[in-house]
């Protein structure tokens, strides 16, 4: 596993964080817009974990990137849609603390040369979100369709997901780093 290999993932990874800025400027005038960059950055999100495993191409630069690309891309559209109005700020500052705590955990269990894998719970509870922001953020802007009320039982959904997956993550640096 090499430390730092400019590869298709890696690249992927880095585009996730440049479309973010592109999202923000977008998403108040053009919520359609907004919602497609969104769903672009999310989808690289899941391209860049399939290829680097499919090709063994698994770098250090890659495993440390990829989950701070990820909480970057939701913690930003969290903040936009507290800012315009359409998720209650407490929410947001739960999830996003819980991201924060786990990527801490990773981070320092990193160090120590320990992989924590993503859990099934933590990959959920991402699905939730992702689909949670895109309704949220289109409100009624697809068709005329109300997808506010959709979007706010999946952000519950998430939010329970977030204090499930945070807990999963928290017991499993214990007995990672315990062995």
């Amino acid at each position: 596993m090499s430390t730092l290999k400019l590869n298709l993932p890696t690249i992927l990874t880095l585009s996730r964080i440049v479309l973010i800025p592109v999202f923000i400027f977008t998403v108040y005038l053009h919520p359609l817009f907004g919602a497609f960059i969104f769903s672009v950055a999310s989808l690289t999100d899941f391209l860049d974990g399939y290829l680097a495993r499919r090709s063994g191409d698994i770098t250090k630069f890659g495993i440390i990137l990829d989950p701070i690309a990820d909480k970057f891309l939701v913690i930003s559209a969290l903040i936009v849609l507290v800012d315009m109005e359409r998720l209650p700020a407490w929410i947001a500052i739960i999830i996003i603390a819980r991201e924060f705590l786990v990527t801490g955990l990773r981070a320092v269990a990193l160090s120590k040369d320990i992989v924590i894998p993503a859990e099934m719970g933590g990959k959920i509870k991402t699905t939730f979100q992702i689909i949670a922001i895109l309704c949220l953020i289109l409100k009624q802007s697809l068709f005329d369709i109300d997808l506010y009320d959709i979007g706010i039982v999946l952000i519950w959904g998430a939010l329970v997901l977030s204090l499930v997956s945070g807990v999963q993550y928290t017991i499993s640096f214990g007995r990672k780093i315990s062995e």
